[in-house]
């Protein structure tokens, strides 16, 4: 009597389940992508306004740094000692390199658009 019932046997509904299994696993993994990704937007978002803030205080200070480094090397003996303490410290003035303006913000991406990478 078991081998008739094994004979008769199909595969239906072991299949199904696992069919069954693996789409509530992806739509899972699916609904867990799109929640971190709006997540993700929102924290590119948030981090927008102090990025800039950032970038100009940063510019300031490359202009505070040239002037001072400016004035040493035409013999001012307080911006003389300000370059060399910030030396001692490690910290090095590059005057060529300092930028003359505030630099152009960075675009953030647009939600929902996706932009090819680069090659």
């Amino acid at each position: 009597m078991n081998d008739l019932s094994r004979r008769n046997a199909t595969p239906f509904v072991p299949l199904l389940l696992v069919i069954i299994g693996l789409l509530i696993g992806s739509v899972t993994q699916v609904y867990q992508l799109f929640s971190e990704r709006s997540t993700l937007q929102t924290l590119l978002s948030n981090q927008a306004a102090p990025y800039a803030a950032s970038q100009k205080l940063r510019t300031q200070l490359d202009a505070v740094a040239t002037g001072t480094q400016r004035l040493a090397d035409e013999g001012n003996p307080n911006a003389r000692t300000v370059v060399e303490e910030l030396r001692k410290r490690g910290i090095t003035i590059n005057a060529a390199s300092a930028p003359a303006s505030l630099p152009a913000p960075v675009p953030l991406p647009q939600p929902g658009v996706v932009e090819p990478a680069a090659r």
